[in-house]
């Protein structure tokens, strides 16, 4: 039996103007991060933590914000891919912890929806993925709701063959 732990990290600016999503669920907000992508800082920092458990890089190297193929892209679909990745390698998610940290909105209605979205996408069940959040007490970048960003640890087991 062969377990492997990966961790990611994502950041993104806030600006005027654009959809905020986040875990793959739209939240309700004035600001949107700004990305190459829908800028999804939680579904990216999942699949970073899912590339780099198995030493496949990261999610700029498999889905590069150069290339037109991603702009605009949802990170559902980014999930997906990177998921695909992952089970070629004969892999399966254990479980997935991450948390996001904003200042603004409070994410807590929004939470079950993120869980049920990763959880399909990752085949595990939703008690397998946990979506916490805090602020930063109105400090730095993400106190002043200049930027958000996402921690997102996973643990994959090697699938049996039999």
């Amino acid at each position: 039996m062969s377990y492997r732990i990966g961790s990611g990290v994502d950041y993104h600016r806030l600006v005027e103007g654009r959809e905020f999503w986040l875990g793959g669920v739209q939240v309700a907000h004035h600001k949107g991060a700004l990305g190459h992508s829908d800028a999804d800082v939680l579904l990216h920092a999942i699949c970073d933590a899912l590339l780099g458990a198995l030493g496949l890089g990261d999610i700029g190297t498999h889905f590069p914000d150069t290339s037109a193929e991603f702009k605009n892209i949802d990170s559902k679909i980014l999930l997906e891919r990177t998921m695909n990745l992952i089970r070629a390698e004969g892999y399966g998610v254990v479980n997935i912890d991450s948390t996001l940290c904003l200042q603004s909105p409070k994410i807590k209605t929004y939470v079950p929806a993120m869980q049920e979205v990763i959880a399909r996408i990752t085949g595990v069940e939703i008690r397998d993925v946990s979506v916490k959040a805090t602020t930063t007490e109105q400090l730095g970048f993400v106190g002043r709701e200049e930027g958000l960003m996402a921690y997102a640890t996973v643990l994959l087991k090697k699938q049996s063959t039999e």
